[in-house]
């Protein structure tokens, strides 16, 4: 079984609060990803409260973001498209909400299935490859340290293009494997 996890891809990553130019470029790749996967769809959605300035982030990042039940929040349409298209034909498509930037959840849902059924690869998309992509493909190494982790650099896009290639740079030297580059 292959898994492919599709991690924040919201419309305050892309074009709101947090977006850049680089997030809207791999919209179509992502989407095209999520419409050839054949197995296990997971998707990622940050997720902030009201709170958020007061928070440890908050005091870092000043930029209310991915605050539940905005536009922010919600999943870029195109995306949430064709990963609704995705569930209706195989019923396979999990959705997460994370307050952090890596999800123990995930991490330990997919570790459970694994011990069901062997999970081949784990392939990550999304945003950001400098935050949030680098802290799941880490925890998911950590908790399934036998399963290839796979980050596809062609679905991905960093908070800077620099800062996006030293998070690929930082993966591959922690046996994570960069293909698309």
């Amino acid at each position: 079984m292959k898994v492919l996890v599709v991690i924040d891809m919201q419309n305050d990553f892309i074009d709101g609060s947090l977006g850049t130019p680089e997030a809207v470029e791999i919209v179509p790749n992502v989407v095209e990803k999520i419409r050839a996967w054949d197995g296990l769809v997971y998707a990622t959605q940050d997720t902030h409260f009201a709170n958020y300035l007061d928070t440890q982030e908050g005091r870092i990042l000043p930029v209310p973001h991915c605050i539940q039940g905005t536009d922010g929040w919600k999943l870029e349409p195109s995306v949430r498209q064709a990963l609704a298209d995705g569930a209706a034909q195989n019923e396979s498509v999990l959705y997460i909400t994370k307050a952090t930037f890596g999800s123990r959840d995930l991490a330990e849902i997919l570790e459970k299935r694994h011990r069901e059924e062997p999970i081949e690869e784990i392939v990550l998309v999304g945003l950001c490859t400098d935050i949030c992509v680098i802290s799941n493909a880490l925890v998911l190494k950590a908790f399934l340290p036998d399963v290839p982790v796979c980050v596809d650099a062609a679905c991905c896009a960093g908070v800077y293009p620099q800062s996006h290639l030293n998070a690929l740079e930082a993966m591959k030297m922690c046996h994570i494997k960069i293909c698309n580059e």
